[in-house]
């Protein structure tokens, strides 16, 4: 009762895997990958193992099909598995045992695969994969795209309850010490893939690096709107100067620390245009 899509990005060297299920916390279960090996993405009577094995035997410089090949032939309940697995390079693979609910099966394409269980029909698999193909943006977007297409297509047959995402890549987790690029779950709710996408974007605000397109220089009219919008939001007590001065910065730096911007935080006199959207859609909410 789930659907998957395990990717890569050959031009950043980004793998991810999203998947949604009419099962709680799926993310728990599917989702496994590590940054320069591979990804998998293990479900129908999951067999968790497949996801730290199959990396190790990707990791050794077995190709994702052979990898697939051994995770099943060690399996005796591999009729009942379904599986999907991506290295960094070369052809991905997917299986789905013979006793698998139907709809049951997959797709293969050159830098993904999709598979899925207990769906209304194949053209989930094959809107998933339309979608990846065709969506713009990181990995993330595209991997999110294919979980909203297939929905849209019918998805899982018993309905929606939990979503996630993992995208890994090297030195991408937080501060830089794992490679846990993006890791949400969205573990109980009637619209987890929309909730997943809204949590994304929260992601992004939060913790991706200033576009160097995105950097304003704050000049008088910039100052008098952030010294408006901070005496909205009680961070600045002064005058509508037009002057950048320190009690306009520290109580931009207050509302920024507060909010979880410090990742798109100057301290000089700067700011990421995607802030100052975000300060205006916060003060007219």
């Amino acid at each position: 009762m789930t659907f998957s899509i395990v990717a890569r990005d050959p031009q950043t060297g980004e793998l991810g895997i999203a998947v949604q299920s009419k099962f709680l916390a799926v993310g728990a279960v599917v989702p496994w990958a590590k940054a320069g090996v591979g990804a998998i993405a293990t479900q129908s009577l999951a067999n968790t193992s497949y996801g730290p094995h199959g990396l190790e035997l990707l990791a050794s410089g077995f190709s994702a099909a052979e990898t697939l090949t051994q995770l099943i032939a060690e399996d005796q309940h591999r009729h009942s598995r379904q599986v999907g697995i991506i290295g960094i390079a070369g052809m991905p693979a997917t299986f789905t045992g013979d006793e698998c609910y139907s709809w049951a099966g997959g797709h293969v394409g050159e830098h993904y695969t999709c598979q899925g269980n207990i769906l209304v029909g194949e053209e989930t698999v094959l809107s998933m994969a339309r979608a990846f193909e065709q969506a713009p943006g990181h990995l993330a977007d595209r991997l999110v795209a294919a979980l909203a297409a297939g929905q849209a297509a019918g998805g899982d047959s018993r309905g929606q309850q939990s979503a996630a995402m993992l995208v890994v890549r090297e030195g991408g987790g937080y501060g830089g010490f794992n490679d846990r690029f993006i890791d949400l779950r969205v573990d109980d709710h009637p619209q987890p893939i929309d909730e997943l996408q809204r949590i994304l974007q929260l992601h992004k605000l939060y913790l991706f690096p200033t576009d160097p397109q995105d950097i304003l220089v704050i000049d008088q009219a910039i100052t008098r709107e952030l010294q408006a919008l901070l005496t909205t939001t009680g961070d600045y007590q002064g005058h509508i100067s037009g002057s950048y001065d320190n009690m306009t910065r520290e109580a931009f730096r207050k509302f920024s620390s507060r909010e979880n911007l410090e990742e798109r935080w100057f301290e000089d006199a700067r700011i990421d245009r995607v802030v100052l959207e975000f300060m205006r859609q916060k003060v007219m909410s």
